[in-house]
């Protein structure tokens, strides 16, 4: 098995769950720290149009769906959207899915004025094609936001990283392989990432971590590891 469809089966596997943990988190606490980080470092103008790349459950999709932008999600999980439609229905928001590899997107060059994404690029196979592809999308005057943490020399079966019962054993086993045969983990980040695309052309700001501002909700267990915000214009 090619390691795209080892992860994509392993993403999959874990949709419904995930789903869950995302709607909690739309309608918890945290929800509007997210809402003020975003606001905060999106380009002027109203009806944005934004690429979730790697949307997952629609997270994204929901939050700036109801900031008023025209959102497009994909995924290369196909039950993956299926959730993410579920979830845009029951948050009364519009949001477009489309399967596709954040790698190789099928869109025209300059299609976005936003491109975003979270927990994402830790598990690329090829995170610098990754970059390259969102900079080709994305608008001059745009600008590409990523919410990532460096799992690197993380491991996930540690109880620190992942809370034991949230995700069972052969997933967090599987996810340690996955992780561990991915150049991406060999970087250090974000520092990695910011040096790439500068060499891109863009201007990049950064947060080494905004885990204070929106990991704060009781009901919900975040992992003790930093998560980086990126913010690059283009």
């Amino acid at each position: 098995m090619q390691i795209s469809e080892r992860i994509e089966k392993y993403w999959d596997t874990r949709s419904e769950d995930f789903s869950r943990v995302r709607r909690m988190e739309i309608e918890g606490a945290d929800f509007l720290a997210w809402n003020e980080i975003i606001k905060k470092n999106l380009p002027a103008g109203k009806n944005l149009k934004v690429l979730d790349v790697g949307t997952g459950a629609g997270f994204f999709a929901v939050l700036l769906s109801k900031l008023g932008h025209d959102v497009t999600g994909v995924d290369m999980s196909s039950k993956m959207l299926i959730e993410a439609e579920k979830n845009i229905a029951a948050f009364d928001c519009r949001a477009d899915f489309l399967k596709m590899n954040a790698q190789e997107l099928n869109f025209d060059a300059e299609t976005f004025d936003v491109v975003i994404s979270r927990n994402l690029t830790w598990t690329l196979p090829d995170a610098m094609e990754a970059y390259k592809e969102w900079c080709r999308v994305l608008k001059f005057g745009g600008v590409l936001m990523n919410f990532d943490s460096d799992y690197g020399d993380k491991n996930f079966t540690n109880t620190a990283t992942c809370a034991k019962g949230e995700v069972e054993d052969e997933m967090l086993i599987e996810c340690n392989e996955i992780k561990n045969s991915l150049r991406i983990s060999t970087h250090n980040r974000p520092r990695w990432d910011i040096e790439l695309l500068e060499n891109l052309g863009l201007k990049v700001k950064s947060d080494a971590d905004i885990a204070p501002l929106v990991h704060n909700d009781k009901k919900m267990f975040y992992d003790s590891i930093p998560l980086f915000g990126i913010y690059a214009t283009k």
